[in-house]
């Protein structure tokens, strides 16, 4: 099952530390990463910096598409009154199919602030004990995905946060 997943972590770098340990896990043929993106927003930047390799080169151009929304658009939608419903409905419809809801933006955007980062990722294949022995459960909460209820009980308890 192909699974998109969107964690958050309190230090700027986090996400890229997170990176490294998915591809290590990855090497190991615990997870397949089908694409992923990282996102950082250091203290003191307007807005968030967002990092995108293709991991699958047949699947990552249509993703690549999706991180260019969740890393320009979305942070682009103003904070607060009306025109940021309008605009977070916008996005959801452009991220329609994916199973990315208007309230997993809304939870994205509020909860990516300076000084965090946040690490997207589509997986599939995901041997999700043994990638959890690999993680401190400490260092991320998990934003969104596009699991049923069952499984992404799983991932938290696997991985902790949320």
């Amino acid at each position: 099952m192909t699974t998109f997943t969107v964690w958050k972590f309190e230090e700027p770098d986090g996400a890229a530390h997170a990176e490294a340990l998915l591809k290590t896990a990855e090497a190991d043929g615990l997870v397949t990463i089908v694409d992923h993106a990282v996102m950082s927003w250091p203290h003191g930047a307007l807005t968030p910096e967002t990092h995108h390799r293709h991991d699958d080169s047949k699947r990552g151009a249509g993703w690549g598409a999706l991180w260019g929304i969740l890393g320009g658009a979305l942070f682009a939608v103003p904070v607060a009154g009306a025109v940021v419903g309008a605009g977070l409905g916008a996005l959801a419809k452009a991220t329609s199919g994916t199973g990315i809801t208007k309230d997993d933006l809304e939870r994205i955007r509020t909860q990516v602030v300076p000084g965090t980062s946040a690490l997207f990722i589509v997986t599939e294949n995901a041997d999700l004990d043994r990638l959890g022995e690999r993680v401190d459960r400490r260092e991320a909460t998990l934003i969104s995905t596009n699991l049923t209820e069952a499984e992404r009980s799983t991932l938290l308890e696997t991985f902790g946060g949320g």
